[in-house]
């Protein structure tokens, strides 16, 4: 217990009002902490899973270009690159876990193959973009997933300070509080009855001269 307070019924009355306060906002922040955490892991488990596929398709694609290059060579691929007209937008949205806005990444694309006369040109150079265009898209989906990992696991850190707050320190000092404050009324009312009685015992035996 940190400060003294007087013992009266009213200082019980209330400390215990906040120690049962702190008791529910304990439980509360529990469970908000577990649904967190929860969250958080499932989130990590599709970022490991999204890098693979991240990394998968721009290697798919790095290759598709090598080979692009290797048909018609690195000048005809660059000047090539010129007649892509793709058109790309991102919309950003959010929803809300236990009040953490999370955000949601959608990656549109529009304009579709072929982008080439067929002419003297490989397929590869349209596998190429197609495969690029995954790989942006992916890109975008492990953007959320990275943003949302860190904005949950800052909130999980300060639910997880709240709870050990309360847990360690708030509770414990409610508790010692009523403790304190219980014994000294009791102690107080045990004095009266003392000090009444005497009184009483006192005026019988006068009254009885």
């Amino acid at each position: 217990m940190s400060v003294q307070i007087a013992p009266t019924r009213s200082n019980l009355m209330k400390i215990k009002n906040e120690l049962a306060f702190s008791r529910t906002g304990y439980e509360l922040l529990d469970q908000k902490r577990s649904i967190l955490v929860s969250e958080l892991l499932t989130l990590v488990d599709q970022a490991v899973d999204y890098q693979n596929r991240v990394e998968k398709a721009l290697a798919d694609a790095d290759e598709s270009l090598q080979d692009a290059i290797m048909h018609m060579g690195r000048l005809r691929v660059a000047n090539l690159a010129g007649a892509v007209s793709i058109s790309s937008s991102i919309t950003l949205s959010q929803r809300k876990v236990m009040g953490v806005s999370l955000p949601k990444v959608a990656t549109e694309f529009s304009g579709k193959g072929p982008f080439f006369s067929p002419e003297g040109i490989s397929m590869v150079s349209e596998i190429a973009v197609s495969r690029f265009s995954d790989a942006l898209s992916l890109m975008g989906q492990m953007a959320e997933l990275k943003v949302s990992i860190m904005r949950l696991a800052r909130e999980v850190k300060k639910t997880i300070r709240k709870v050990n707050s309360l847990e360690k320190l708030v509770i414990p000092d409610r508790m010692e509080t009523v403790k304190y404050l219980t014994g000294r009324i009791e102690e107080a009312e045990r004095e009266n009855f003392v000090l009444m009685k005497a009184v009483k015992d006192r005026m019988e035996r006068e009254a009885g001269k």
